[in-house]
């Protein structure tokens, strides 16, 4: 699958829709001031929301011993199993893991496609997925849910995970292997996107997808996504690229449009480069539909981070939540 986000150049101008940033320029997809924003506006949300009774999809008490295995950057150091990192002299220090049937699990799926660190006015696509994943994360931590990351290329497939655990701190260890492409294990094909995100959970979990769907294939994609829903609750997060493409006009009349994901190039007119907005947003649209017609539920993010937040912060506590009736 490749992803149709160009760069553009034309003339004596150019156009460009930045790809990954020099590093000592480079500003975080999603920053501590804006976490805490975040943070804030759920506590208020989950506050309204949750006044009454309420029920989970899981049920249970307590926690149940897992097993041992090697600390990981987020992990508490809480649950260093110090016995058991001395017979390893402690390198690796171990940890002791827990799972909590009382919670549900939450494990986002997100697009990391080099045409997600793509964007306009200094805003990639990358941010928007990058506050999406700190919305339902922070989520998560309200109810104590465990959360977990998986990552995957449009153009290659591959899909690289972070095991779902507890709390705030494990939330922004995600959001550092979103950013960075670090922290991250391999994930085993399973031979299908359905099969292999399954495999990652030990139980029914909510599993949000986000991308822009700006793929060879979105169809293909939304029926993995369709074959996943039947044992997870799975929805999309469909992230509105139109705002990307809201591009200056230029003076030359033949601009190159050139595929950051393969490479290909082609030569539009200036008039079909300032179409691409609208391109982007019918397709999306079409994508939108697709989705509903496989009943999958849509949320689209745009470029207002705020509105963002409450939109998909109030959408994930309603997922989360099961009022008693």
């Amino acid at each position: 699958m490749s992803t149709h986000v160009p760069e553009l150049t034309g003339g004596a101008r150019s156009l460009k829709m930045p790809g990954r940033p020099h590093p000592a320029e480079a500003t975080p997809l999603v920053n501590l001031a804006e976490i805490t924003e975040i943070e804030l506006l759920i506590l208020r949300q989950m506050r309204e929301m949750t006044i009454g009774d309420h029920r989970s999809r899981s049920h249970g008490s307590g926690f149940d011993y897992v097993g041992v295995r090697e600390w990981q950057a987020g992990d508490r150091f809480s649950s260093i199993d110090w016995p058991q990192s001395s017979l390893t002299d402690f390198s690796p220090l171990i940890v002791r893991e827990f799972d909590q049937p009382s919670t549900a699990t939450v494990m986002v799926v997100v697009d990391d496609s080099p045409s997600m660190r793509c964007g306009t006015r200094g805003v990639p696509l990358a941010a928007v997925s990058a506050r999406a994943v700190a919305t339902i994360g922070l989520s998560a931590v309200f109810f104590q849910d465990m959360f977990g990351l998986v990552t995957f290329d449009a153009g290659s497939g591959g899909l690289a995970a972070v095991s779902p655990r507890i709390g705030r701190n494990h939330v922004i260890h995600c959001l550092d292997a979103y950013e960075h492409r670090r922290g991250l294990r391999e994930v085993r094909d399973a031979g299908s996107l359905s099969t292999t995100v399954a495999s990652l959970v030990r139980r029914t979990a909510l599993v949000p997808f986000v991308s822009d769907f700006l793929v060879d294939d979105p169809r293909s994609v939304l029926r993995e996504l369709a074959l996943l829903n039947t044992t997870h609750d799975a929805f999309v997060v469909l992230v509105d690229a139109a705002f990307a493409f809201e591009l200056p006009r230029v003076s030359a009349g033949w601009i190159e449009v050139c595929d950051v994901e393969s490479g290909r190039a082609q030569i539009i007119s200036r008039s079909q480069a300032m179409r691409l907005r609208d391109t982007v947003r019918r397709w999306q649209d079409d994508v939108a539909r697709a989705a509903k017609d496989l009943d999958l539920d849509v949320v689209r993010l745009g470029a207002d981070a705020t509105a963002n937040a409450m939109v998909l912060a109030e959408f994930v506590a309603e997922r989360r939540l099961r009022k008693v009736t």
